[in-house]
């Protein structure tokens, strides 16, 4: 069964639209869909705080990847002070240095939205384990983990922690590996393909990327014009330089030739 838990995607027009796609594929290869409840005001009041707090202090996040790294079945499981907050009434308590992995974030701003995305992830996961637990599951899996722009450990950490909680195992696996063919067969498919993670956060922080990308691009062919102007202005000065040579070539044969002329005229 895919349980469909998204109170992070923002507006409701867009979780509508993103339901419609996964049903309409859902439907095709004969899975059944459960939808969660779509609460963006319990998401706001734990995850939209923390985001709120980090952009008072940053700004938007932008241009921060993923994790880079592979987590498998063979990754180190998190102490409980790296995976849970002091306070289990769940993810409003979690913060920046309680969630990013010590001496690993190379910025306050990237533990900051690490904070943030790893409350996303428990509020949800908390959510579809418990799902899973009153309707008779034996374990739960999640698709977050084929984006390589996620954070993939903090996910394992959180769909584990869930799963404990609730009693029900955790079935993580490391999908980022298919990303280019996920990729390929939903547009093959017109499926439905969103240009950010779903919160406002990411939106915004998606659009701040493509400017960064489109001003990159802008200042590469502002430098290959310059490149280029430099390599005109270059050919130029040389056709320049054969000209003058070919009239000073041109002059002194005419000189020669007055002189001779002059000379037979004297004969």
């Amino acid at each position: 069964m895919v349980f469909y838990a998204n109170s992070n995607i923002h507006p409701a027009d867009e979780y509508a639209q993103r339901l419609a796609t996964l049903r309409t594929w859902a439907e095709g290869e004969g899975l059944e869909v459960a939808e969660g409840v779509y609460d963006a005001e319990a998401w706001e009041a734990v995850v939209g705080r923390i985001g709120d707090a980090a952009e008072a202090k940053f700004g938007v996040i932008a241009g921060e990847e993923g994790d880079l790294e592979p987590v498998g079945d063979d990754a180190s499981r998190p102490s409980s002070s790296e995976a849970t907050s002091p306070d289990e009434g769940g993810a409003g308590t979690v913060s920046a240095e309680e969630c990013a992995d010590k001496g690993a974030s190379p910025t306050a701003a990237r533990a900051a939205r690490e904070a943030r995305c790893r409350a996303c992830y428990r509020l949800r996961f908390e959510e579809t384990a418990r799902y899973a637990r009153e309707h008779g599951f034996a374990a739960v899996g999640t698709t977050l983990s084929v984006s390589p722009h996620q954070y993939t450990r903090i996910i394992r950490e959180e769909l584990e922690r869930a799963c404990e909680r609730e009693g029900v195992k955790a079935r993580f696996a490391d999908y980022r590996p298919y990303y280019d063919e996920a990729t390929r067969r939903s547009r093959e498919g017109g499926m439905y393909r969103q240009n950010y993670c779903g919160c406002r956060f990411s939106d915004a922080e998606a659009a701040a990327e493509r400017d960064q990308r489109r001003a990159a691009r802008r200042a590469a062919r502002k430098a290959e014009l310059a490149a280029h102007a430099d390599e005109r202005a270059a050919a130029e000065a040389e056709r320049a330089r054969n000209r003058a040579e070919k009239r000073a070539y041109a002059e002194a044969q005419a000189r020669k030739r007055a002189i001779l002329k002059a000379l037979r005229e004297q004969q």
